[in-house]
């Protein structure tokens, strides 16, 4: 994988504080767990032996992955940017022209993507059909449980 991964400021920030709690608390902690366990004598049936192993493979993994995202991190600048269409990192208040209700969401990257927290995916099918459309246009969106007719009304770029 190649391509650049776009990510909000916010997002970025949090990889960067795991990547260096990774290598700077849990990698130390793990090989410090594993020496403890190989002192405890046969390797073949030491069970901590074998967490700390896994649980070293798994922090390795990790840190490699952070790695590779911050590498190919593109992250997107709203600062000088003119609120008047969505774009990656808007968050628009849009009007659910069925349930007669406002939903809000901030379009973010894959990683961040939280329905929960309203932070969909600009790959989604909310967010793609959002993408470059401006205040007071309804966009129709195909989604799993049918059709979806939203009015956005409010564009912000936080």
């Amino acid at each position: 994988m190649s391509h650049s991964v776009p990510m909000t400021k916010e997002s970025h920030e949090a990889l960067q504080e795991e990547l260096k709690r990774m290598i700077r608390e849990e990698r130390p902690k793990v090989i410090q767990d594993i020496a403890e366990a190989r002192s405890h004598g046969d390797l073949s049936e030491n069970a901590e032996y074998d967490a700390a192993k896994n649980r070293q493979g798994f922090i390795e993994g990790r840190i490699q992955e952070l790695q590779d995202k911050l590498a190919r991190a593109y992250v997107v600048d709203l600062s000088n940017l003119k609120p008047d269409k969505v774009v990656f990192g808007a968050t628009v208040t849009l009007y659910d022209t069925s349930s007669e209700e406002e939903v809000r969401y901030k379009i973010v990257g894959e990683e961040e993507a939280d329905i929960k927290l309203g932070k969909i995916s600009c790959t989604s099918p909310v967010g793609k059909a959002l993408i470059g459309h401006k205040l007071d246009d309804t966009v129709k969106v195909k989604v799993p449980s049918g059709l979806k007719e939203y009015e956005i009304i409010e564009i912000k770029y936080e």
